[in-house]
């Protein structure tokens, strides 16, 4: 066994933070000569590393992608702009994926997987839809290591009502409020907003009922204001009538690209105590102004701003699996 010293026993931490719920510690070796004021006792240690690790937060995203194909994620400066978008997000539901190859989403996922280490990152895509020749997926990127498919289902539109039926998923959350969220994604079509936001309560009904679950969230491109819904009829929505729907994205919220439009076209609703109970933020991501673009550059990307919304890790994050708490006994066996 190591001898003991009996002079004071200080731990200097020279780096400690959370990356996506990757804890870092670089720890340097007892230093006699600090001041006593600087040394950390094991109580305040524990209490230290329990809220570096326990406040995890956990963002899900909706981005109109606006036509997304092969010869578009070919770009270099396009794909690097939809890869650090993806990067913030531990869930995003693409819309407008119009690739009929079946390439463009693998070669997006490849340079997402090599962008940094927050990943790894999979993804689940809807079949084409749409009415005519014109159609679009669905697709969830979402990092694998934090949550998975639990289920998913193309919503059965026998009327007939979307342009595009939802493609329902359930995920897996890292919460022990929280454990499992039905994300319901829409992209309507601009001549019919109303009606299909409307028919979204139904979808809701038929999620809520399929996987017995309240905790339901509802994201898009819902075309939800401007000329494509006036603000009378936003009022009159069944999701606005409705109790127990919650708009975090807020009326007046710009999520368009063009300097000439300002229009909250793209929405996230939520419905759940548990999950409402953990929204942190919620807010459009502006990211020519992030990533210093012109208007010109930016709408090569998109026309619209991806929306978020940020669950608050406390409380209920579990800690048990946590690489501090798993790591603490050697740390308490050292500081002995």
């Amino acid at each position: 066994m190591a001898s003991q010293s009996n002079e004071p026993l200080c731990l200097r931490v020279s780096v400690l933070y959370v990356q996506n719920s990757k804890l870092l510690a670089r720890m340097v070796a007892p230093l006699p000569s600090v001041p006593p004021a600087m040394s950390i006792s094991v109580p305040m240690l524990f209490f230290v590393l329990l809220l570096a690790d326990g406040t995890s937060a956990f963002r899900i995203c909706a981005f109109n992608a606006q036509r997304l194909t092969v010869t578009k994620v070919a770009k270099v400066r396009i794909m690097d702009s939809l890869v650090r978008i993806l990067a913030r997000c531990d869930i995003t539901v693409l819309q407008e994926v119009v690739d009929t190859s079946g390439d463009a989403i693998p070669l997006l996922l490849r340079d997402l997987n090599r962008f940094d280490d927050s990943g790894p990152y999979s993804f689940l895509s809807s079949p084409l839809l749409g009415r005519s020749t014109y159609m679009e997926k669905y697709v969830y990127v979402y990092r694998s290591h934090k949550t998975q498919v639990l289920g998913s289902y193309v919503y059965d539109d026998k009327s007939d009502i979307f342009a595009r039926e939802p493609f329902v998923a359930q995920f897996s959350l890292p919460s022990k409020v929280l454990p499992k969220l039905a994300l319901v994604p829409l992209h309507t079509t601009p001549k019919d907003v109303a009606t299909e936001l409307d028919a979204l309560y139904r979808v809701f009904l038929n999620v809520s009922q399929h996987w017995q679950s309240e905790d339901v969230m509802l994201l898009g491109d819902f075309n939800a204001d401007c000329s494509s819904l006036s603000k009378k009829r936003q009022g009159e929505l069944v999701l606005r009538t409705k109790p127990g729907f919650l708009w975090v994205i807020q009326d007046g919220e710009d999520t368009t690209v063009r300097d000439s439009t300002h229009c909250t076209y793209d929405r996230i609703v939520i419905h759940g105590e548990r999950c409402q109970g953990l929204v942190k933020w919620a807010a459009a991501f502006n990211f020519p102004r992030s990533f210093q673009l012109t208007e010109t550059e930016a709408l090569n990307i998109s026309d619209h701003y991806p929306v978020e919304v940020e669950l608050n890790g406390s409380p209920g994050w579990p800690l048990v699996y946590s690489p501090v708490i798993l790591a603490l006994p050697l740390l308490l066996i050292g500081l002995s």
